[in-house]
């Protein structure tokens, strides 16, 4: 789903905008959660965020591991989120959550958001984090769409929209990193919170569920020139897996690539990474890509 920035001078203040949101309130048999966006399709990470955040209020234990969700509608800008939370399980070492989204008594989204206690493991292994330069060397990943030859087929609103960085909580820079297969789409970006973020786990999960659907379809969209007038893009369906306790107060490298599309649908997929190397967490999403038809 497309993002929205608010249009805020201080980075400071975005960060403010984004925890006013993430603070959803008890209500009912669950949270509300309020949506500071103007215009437009609702942002899917906001969504994703505060559901994340109703789901850990609701006596969950433990570090957050995955969540599996589903976009169900298109949200509605300036429309408060009403979020329904089922305790599925309460176990020794796992707690489930299941997240049910409504606006005006429609549901638009679903979710199932587990926890887990604490563990060794007996082995540990992942992947070597792809090649890319240092963040601070690199320009916001909106200033390399301008360059790009796709970029006179995007709306002049998403171009404003995302001419100023700090507008988003998220400062994200354009890396190119290294492909797993030449031809196929891909994208890599460093993310960091444009200022700092509370010492909760929970918000800073939230924070890189955010991250984790901010130009995921692009990885697509930005290949084949897929926003051009008449053509349609949105998140299908979402899950994360947090692999460390949540942590997002420096940079996070998020390498994203699609090995399939058919069907006017598209998997793609992604790896988050610590400056140290260190994966913290994987990403999958499927997406509607609709080009536009000729005209007769």
């Amino acid at each position: 789903m497309p993002e929205s920035e608010p249009n805020i001078a201080d980075p400071r203040d975005a960060i403010t905008n984004l925890l006013e949101q993430l603070d959803v309130q008890p209500a009912g048999d669950g949270f509300t959660g309020r949506v500071k966006q103007d215009e437009g399709r609702l942002f899917g990470g906001l969504v994703l965020a505060q559901s994340i955040m109703a789901a850990g209020g609701a006596d969950a234990v433990g570090n957050i591991h995955s969540m599996h969700a589903y976009f169900l509608r298109a949200g509605r800008p300036a429309k408060d989120i009403d979020y329904r939370v089922e305790r599925i399980r309460d176990g020794r070492n796992f707690t489930t959550r299941r997240v049910t989204a409504l606006q005006d008594g429609d549901t638009i989204f679903e979710a199932s958001i587990g926890f887990v206690a604490p563990e060794e493991g007996h082995f540990a292994y992942q992947e070597p984090m792809p090649e890319a330069p240092e963040a601070e060397t690199l320009p916001s990943w909106w200033e390399s769409m301008a360059r790009s030859p796709q970029m006179p087929s995007m709306p002049p609103p998403m171009m404003r929209n995302h001419s100023r960085r700090f507008f988003n909580p998220i400062d994200i820079r354009a890396a190119r990193g290294n492909p797993r297969a030449e031809g196929l789409p891909h994208r890599t970006v460093w993310g960091k919170p444009v200022a700092a973020l509370p010492e909760d786990p929970l918000i800073h999960a939230a924070a890189l569920a955010w991250l984790s659907d901010s130009g995921m379809v692009a990885t697509v969209a930005q290949r084949f020139g897929m926003w051009q007038p008449g053509g349609a893009t949105a998140s299908l369906d979402h899950a994360i897996w947090w692999h460390h306790p949540p942590r997002f107060d420096d940079w996070v490298l998020y390498a994203t690539d699609s090995p399939i599309a058919q069907s006017a649908r598209a998997l793609m997929w992604g790896g988050m990474y610590s400056k140290a190397g260190v994966r913290i967490a994987s990403v999958a999403q499927e997406g509607l890509f609709r080009a536009p038809q000729p005209r007769a």
